[in-house]
């Protein structure tokens, strides 16, 4: 299996799925200071993007996701201590305060929908190429942190 969706694609169709659902059923649940909650996971969900993408920048080394081979370094420092997918975990906490602020239930569907999928097709399959890329290196770093958080 290859990799053809970039993640950030997946993220757009989910949102875009989770608005049209918001449209259709409309909101189904509010509760004081909702939208600070959504703000909140918002900026995390940025924040843990942008550094996990400038860290990569400042080893030089890809951030292709479609093209994982072209990896040249194992990060295992700053917040990939914590979660081997930062980027991902970015996009869902994002995901996350999309599904406060509109206050739908079966959102919560399509957030489970996103991590299934991006871990199943994207995550796994990057995984397999980075263990061929650096070996037992990666199956250490593997033990000691987890895929998502």
């Amino acid at each position: 299996m290859k990799l053809k969706i970039p993640p950030a694609l997946q993220f757009l169709i989910i949102a875009a799925l989770m608005y049209g659902v918001s449209q259709s059923f409309g909101k189904q649940f509010t509760f004081p200071f909702q939208y600070v909650f959504a703000w909140l996971f918002f900026i995390l969900g940025v924040i843990v993007g942008l550094i996990s993408v400038l860290l990569f920048k400042t080893v030089n080394t890809s951030i292709d996701p479609l093209h994982p081979l072209k990896a040249s370094k194992l990060i295992t420092t700053n917040i990939y201590r914590y979660t081997r997918n930062p980027m991902c975990l970015g996009l869902l906490l994002i995901l996350i305060g999309l599904f406060i602020i509109f206050g739908n239930y079966y959102n919560l569907i399509l957030l489970i929908l996103f991590v299934w999928y991006i871990t199943t097709f994207q995550i796994k399959l990057e995984e397999q190429i980075l263990h061929k890329i650096f070996g037992e290196n990666f199956t250490i770093y593997c033990k000691k942190t987890r895929r998502w958080i």
